[in-house]
């Protein structure tokens, strides 16, 4: 392992294996680990329970440590952090993952209706089937997702699988399945309806162990897969043809990749509901921080995605106990201003340098 200049006169971390990693991606890399970690042990003291950083600590030292607080931090609190985290990863790995698939950078489960149709199955199964198992939830989520992705393949055509036509195309069909939304809540029961508007804003209160259990595998699966998906990107983003000369197989890729996109989005719709944008803003961020590419910008744009979501749920602490604030919208309030402060000065220095 050595440090040497790199092809385009970055600095590069060379291992002996042939590996290589750009010096700035590994440094911003730890610095997002180190926020996120920081982060989360803030929140573990931060709630209506009142609990201090001794108590934390005696916690986990097996110290005596008062019932409520112990259950505070080791049962509301841990696995909320830890399902923010890994639900942000997931939507921002898979906004990440589209914007290269798609050619386009506002592309993400969202805008494409992923979600959406996610979303829609979700609710016909918990309407329809109120005592069906939870373990087919994120089963449902997938059938809805992979049902959208596939229409938007018809509609907009195997060659045509890039820039602005699926991107409209799939708003449309997202504003169309919205509507089907709306309606589903207008004529569910009043239980069900109250319940149903409280995810539809994406909502982190009902994380707990058994929930983190479950979204844990999937989270797993997503660290293969950007070793994996990252590499074909890197040739993805250069074009089909030129994918294709590199000797990519593009008609089995594409299918792949996004086949995995319509999994973990679904996994993490039917965990904490949808969050809006942050398939769109983590990416961007990431790219701002450091302008990566492949394993590297996928590995980022995820990270950056589990920092928001664990800062949103921070915020959501904030604000009043009878009126808890959905995390969905939390993100929004945090990620919209730093989203566009970055999109600013990205401009900016792109009109300093042309």
């Amino acid at each position: 392992m050595r440090l040497t200049t790199g092809l385009h006169g970055y600095v590069v971390l060379r291992f002996s294996g042939g590996l290589e990693i750009r010096l700035h991606n590994l440094i911003c890399a730890v610095i997002l680990m180190m926020v996120a970690v920081v982060g989360g042990v803030a929140l573990l003291t931060t709630g209506s329970t009142d609990s201090t950083f001794s108590d934390l600590v005696g916690l986990f030292d097996g110290d005596a440590v008062s019932g409520d607080v112990a259950f505070a931090i080791a049962d509301v609190r841990l696995p909320r952090i830890l399902m923010g985290f890994m639900a942000g990863w997931c939507v921002a790995l898979t906004g990440a993952m589209l914007q290269s698939l798609a050619q386009n950078p506002l592309a993400d489960p969202g805008l494409l209706g992923l979600s959406q149709g996610s979303l829609v199955v979700i609710m016909l199964v918990l309407v329809l089937f109120p005592g069906l198992p939870l373990i087919f939830t994120p089963l449902a989520g997938f059938a809805g997702g992979l049902a959208v992705a596939v229409l938007l393949m018809v509609l907009v055509g195997r060659h045509h699988s890039g820039g602005l036509g699926i991107l409209l195309m799939g708003i449309a069909v997202e504003t169309t399945l919205s509507s089907v939304t709306s309606i589903l809540i207008l004529y569910a029961p009043p239980e069900q309806s109250h319940a149903i508007s409280s995810w539809l804003a994406g909502s982190l209160f009902h994380s707990d162990w058994s929930a983190v259990g479950s979204f844990a595998a999937w989270f797993v699966i997503s660290i293969p897969a950007i070793l994996v998906i990252g590499r074909k990107l890197r040739s993805l983003d250069l074009g089909d043809h030129m994918a294709l000369a590199l000797g990519e197989a593009v008609h089995i890729s594409k299918p792949a990749i996004l086949i995995v996109a319509v999994l973990l989005t679904a996994a993490a719709t039917a965990a904490v509901g949808p969050l809006v944008f942050l398939g769109v803003m983590a990416p961007h961020l990431a790219g701002f921080i450091s302008p990566a590419k492949g394993r590297a910008r996928l590995f980022l744009a995820a990270m950056t995605g589990g920092v928001l979501v664990v800062a949103a749920d921070g915020l959501t602490r904030l604000g009043s106990d009878q009126v808890a604030l959905p995390t969905g919208l939390a993100i929004m309030m945090i990620g919209a201003p730093i989203f566009i402060i970055s999109l600013r000065l990205r401009t900016i220095s792109q009109a300093r340098t042309g």
